[in-house]
């Protein structure tokens, strides 16, 4: 079983070495006139495998197992090279749903403080009760 699973393994590693290399974090250069752009980017992989020997009244062993990979590439900044003048400009990416939640708690932390404090401050004879 070990040999098929490190096989799966292999074959995982070698597949995203082919995608994912040097070039891919730091791009070719791309020349415009004057100026020469270099893109760079983040890289991120992950890749998992495993597989059993299942049970058989044959002589062989037979085996299952499976393997899976996944790579996110986000763009990070350009290396911009003109004359003897290197500048890094960087991408700004747009905020996914995770950052727009987190950057929302202050706010709403304060507005549930408000709304508390505001509840507390009405005396309780001063309420009406409905029937």
């Amino acid at each position: 079983m070990a040999n098929n699973v490190e096989g799966l393994m292999g074959v995982s590693v070698e597949k995203i070495h082919e995608l994912v290399d040097a070039n891919t974090v730091v791009g070719t250069p791309i020349v415009m006139g004057e100026i020469t752009l270099i893109p760079v980017s983040k890289v991120s992989y992950g890749f998992a495998s495993g597989g059993s020997d299942l049970p058989s009244k044959s002589a062989s062993e037979l085996f299952g197992g499976g393997a899976g990979a996944g790579i996110h590439i986000t763009p990070v900044a350009f290396i911009s090279i003109k004359g003897g003048d290197v500048n890094i400009l960087p991408v700004v990416a747009k905020p996914d749903s995770l950052d727009r939640a987190i950057s929302m708690v202050p706010d709403m932390v304060e507005k549930f403080n408000a709304r508390k404090a505001k509840k507390n401050e009405i005396p309780l004879e001063d309420t009406e009760v409905v029937e």
